[in-house]
């Protein structure tokens, strides 16, 4: 299995010489071995994560065959008319429908399922404005959970006063091999603005160590934290039980 990190950042694009090493891409994860037409599967709709559609080459091309899951909403079953919401006239040219390729729009099913011989296994997580996926995906050896955007102090301070331990998180997380988790912020800021739906560095290495991750990745750097800002950020885990990396736009794992 490789883990290629497209994107690392959240909320917004972060250009410039002072974010050029971990890089100024909004969030977006590959996961991939040989062969497969991909799918592309969304765990929430803000505009970091869905805003790139258009522009994905590897999508938007004659012959390009693309799926594209995207968790349910109350309000409405089909997922090509919510995505049609952001993406149509007057606020975007053209419409889902109307991208190159064929493309699927559905719904990320409740349960365990499979994509290109992966399993993901999908639960929901607390994060502000609108229902939020996480995702844990395994081939049968190898394992990686992905919760890019994460409220925990929606169940309360917990431990260190970052959050609780929610237990889908926990269970996403459980004994994987990578955890990529969201580390907007630091744990000095979750008092100002952790209700804004994002976690602490500290919340996710913390979660990591209790669900018994491998490594967990740094991700969802917030857009105005330069790099060397976020070296400052990974060096509070120099003594961390387990490794902990800062996510790097174009680094590839593989496990």
């Amino acid at each position: 299995m490789r883990v290629t990190f497209c994107g690392v950042r959240g909320s917004t694009p972060a250009p410039g010489p002072d974010f050029i090493r971990f890089g100024g891409s909004t969030s977006c994860v590959a996961l991939s071995h040989d062969g497969d037409p991909p799918s592309l599967l969304l765990t929430h709709l803000h505009w970091d994560h869905v805003q790139g559609l258009p522009f994905f080459t590897g999508g938007d091309r004659d012959g390009a065959r693309v799926t594209l899951l995207m968790p349910v909403q109350d309000d409405h079953p089909d997922a090509e008319a919510v995505l049609a919401r952001m993406m149509s006239p007057p606020f975007f040219p053209i419409e889902p429908r109307q991208l190159r390729g064929d493309w699927r729009f559905g719904l990320v099913p409740l349960g365990p399922f499979d994509a290109e011989e992966f399993i993901v296994t999908p639960l929901e997580v607390p994060h502000k404005g609108g229902r939020t996926l996480g995702f844990r995906v395994t081939d049968g050896r190898s394992s990686v959970a992905y919760i890019p955007d994460h409220c925990p102090t929606a169940l309360g301070d917990g431990p260190g006063g970052v959050g609780e331990y929610h237990p889908a998180a926990l269970e996403l997380a459980r004994d994987v091999d990578v955890l990529i988790h969201d580390a907007h912020l630091r744990s000095e800021e979750v008092p100002a603005e952790g209700s804004f739906g994002h976690a602490a560095a500290e919340y996710a290495v913390g979660l990591g160590t209790a669900a018994g991750a491998k490594l967990v990745v740094l991700f969802h750097h917030r857009p105005d934290r330069t790099d060397a800002e976020v070296e400052q950020t990974l060096s509070r885990f120099a003594d961390s039980p387990i490794p902990v990396l800062g996510a790097e736009e174009g680094t590839t794992l593989t496990l």
